[in-house]
């Protein structure tokens, strides 16, 4: 662009045309263009407040869309909990109709066992009661013919008293002592004989018992008709085949005999055994459970349960130091001083009071159990009175109607006693 210059008329100065008319053009569109932003700026506040209150209503609308949306669920899910808790409640009836048929099932079997114990009960007390009554017979018939013998005998004697002299009467007097002799000696041997087969199966128990619980051990039977014990025990470690040997003998008698100790020491030492036991249904007197006699030791049978694990550690133990001493010093100084030394002495003590806090606590279950069989018992004697009751009520309203329930009623030609009587023996029964 040219410039154009015009000097001022006044001052003779130069003065530039276009710049003035820049000047003014700017002037005018600045102008121009402030009220331009200032018109954009309202109408955008305008906008702004018209986009706030559309916001505020579409948020309004949302909360309103969540609230029905969230009733809806809520709805829905009332609807489903009542659906599922509904089919649980069913999944529990049939759950617990199931167990309680178990239950049932389980009830009756022990029901039928406890009626085939008390039938073996029974049947043992009628054999038991058989063999006294056939004893007694026995021993009344011998008793008989013994005395019908010594009565002829006498009258024998008494007829030839006129003809025989007194040496002959003494011979028939001596006749009539041997055969009292001899049915005293058959009465006894028949006590003995019995005494003898239930010491065989407590002794045949024992050994048993001492297999099952070590069968790494050898547990030999003393043969019958030999000299000695019934049984000896010979003790095996993982180190060592032998540790040592118990030597077990039974008794099943009435009264403890104190010869049998002494006798029992001398089978000990000629089988050369290191501890003996002395199993034993009576003790001596002034003993009343486990102790040490004279070297012996005498327990029941119970009692020899646990005394077997005490004595055949005590004899590991024993053989474990008489190994690692066996250089240090004469073996008998080696067993005398660890058999008074206090720690075997704390053992044997800690293993009979563990023993004793053991058979304390089987006798607290046992009577626990006795008590839960009689509460059960009561149970089902009352259930099957107030069974009878209703039954009775029922038949007595509706009469031949109801049909006839025959563990209920009396069978036709039964008398009210007998009926009676069998109903108690159901309810033993069960």
């Amino acid at each position: 662009m040219e410039k154009t210059t015009i000097n001022c008329p006044q001052c003779n100065e130069a003065i530039n045309v276009n710049e003035i008319l820049y000047t003014q053009m700017y002037s005018q569109l600045s102008r121009q263009l402030n009220e331009k932003l200032a018109q954009d700026r309202k109408e955008l506040e305008q906008k702004n407040v018209k986009l706030e209150h559309e916001k505020s209503e579409i948020l309004k609308l949302k909360s309103e869309i969540d609230t029905a949306i969230m009733l809806g669920v809520n709805k829905c899910l009332s609807t489903e909990r009542v659906k599922q808790e509904k089919m649980i409640r069913e999944q529990l009836q049939v759950e617990k109709s199931d167990e309680l048929n178990s239950y049932k099932e389980q009830l009756d079997e022990k029901v039928k066992e406890v009626k085939e114990l008390n039938k073996l009960k029974a049947d043992f007390q009628k054999l038991h009661r058989e063999k006294t009554a056939l004893k007694e017979k026995i021993e009344a018939e011998a008793e008989l013919r013994i005395t019908a013998e010594i009565e002829q005998e006498r009258k024998k004697i008494r007829k030839d008293l006129e003809s025989k002299n007194e040496l002959l009467v003494a011979e028939k007097e001596h006749v009539i002592q041997q055969l009292k002799t001899q049915l005293t000696e058959a009465s006894r041997k028949a006590d003995q004989g019995s005494g003898q087969l239930r010491g065989e199966v407590m002794e045949t128990n024992l050994e048993d018992y001492l297999r099952q619980c070590f069968p790494m051990d050898t547990i030999e039977e003393i043969k019958k008709g030999t000299k000695g014990g019934d049984s000896i025990h010979f003790v095996h470690s993982t180190m060592q085949h032998n540790c040592g040997s118990i030597y077990y003998e039974t008794k099943r008698t009435k009264d403890f005999q104190p010869s049998w100790i002494p006798k029992f020491k001398a089978d000990m030492r000629a089988r050369n055994a290191d501890i003996g036991v002395l199993v034993t249904e009576t003790y001596p007197k002034g003993v009343e459970r486990l102790s040490l006699m004279e070297g012996i030791w005498i327990c029941s049978r119970e009692e020899a349960k646990g005394l077997c694990y005490v004595l055949r550690e005590s004899l590991i133990r024993l053989n474990d130091v008489k190994t690692a001493q066996s250089d240090k010093g004469s073996k008998m100084e080696i067993i005398y001083e660890y058999m008074v030394s206090n720690e075997f002495r704390m053992q044997m003590e800690a293993i009979v009071e563990a023993f004793t806090t053991m058979q304390k606590n089987l006798l607290n279950e046992k009577r626990a159990m006795d008590a839960i069989w009689k509460q059960r018992q009561k149970e089902i004697e009352k259930v099957i009175l107030n069974a009878t009751h209703i039954y009775s009520s029922i038949r007595g309203i509706a009469g031949s109607a109801v049909k006839s329930i025959r563990q209920l009623e009396l069978t036709a030609g039964d008398p009210i006693e007998t009926k009676t009587k069998s109903n108690t023996k159901l309810k033993s029964r069960k």
